[in-house]
This record gives C-alpha cells, sequence and structure tokens, in this order.
C-alpha cells in the first residue's frame, strides 16, 4: 500500500520548529481563514534554513520534479505560507 504525505503540513510544522515555535503545529492553524501566518516570526537566517530543508525535502519526495521547478514551489510557499520576519529576535 502507497503512503499518502501531505506536503503542506510536513512544510508547515517544519517552518514552526525551525523558527523556535514547536508548540504550534498544523493541526493547530488547520481551518483557519485568517492571516494565521502573521502571528508568528522566524529570522530571516531561520527563513534560508527552512527553505533549504524544503529543497532537501521536495527533491526525495518529488523525484520527477527538476531544481527549478522545486526552488520556486518553496519560494511560492514561502510567499503564501510563510513567518513573518523579525530580525530583532
Amino acid at each position: 500500500m502507497r503512503q499518502t504525505i501531505n506536503i503542506a503540513e510536513d512544510f508547515i510544522n517544519q517552518m514552526f520548529i525551525i523558527a523556535g515555535h514547536p508548540e504550534v503545529s498544523y493541526n493547530d492553524i488547520l481551518g483557519r481563514q485568517d492571516a494565521w501566518y502573521t502571528e508568528w516570526t522566524m529570522t530571516e537566517a531561520q527563513r534560508d534554513e527552512w527553505k533549504e530543508w524544503g529543497i532537501s525535502y521536495l527533491k526525495k519526495k518529488k523525484r520527477s520534479w527538476g531544481k527549478k521547478l522545486i526552488e520556486r514551489e518553496v519560494a511560492m510557499f514561502d510567499l503564501c505560507y510563510g513567518l513573518k520576519i523579525d530580525n530583532n529576535k
């Protein structure tokens, strides 16, 4: 049997972990219609770490996707759902 993966769930959970908010998960924001991603922050360095993680993750999960497509998908996910940047952390 083939296991189903939820890429968005994995991306969001890892984003919260890297940003230093391990108490928050995908399940906490599931179904919210507001701009939930503005409630928490991460630094630019944390964003870069998360984007590198995302690229590596998609390379493993979506083997047929090329490097440019993977980078674009991670950038679009960050644009739509990435946490606010606060370098004063």
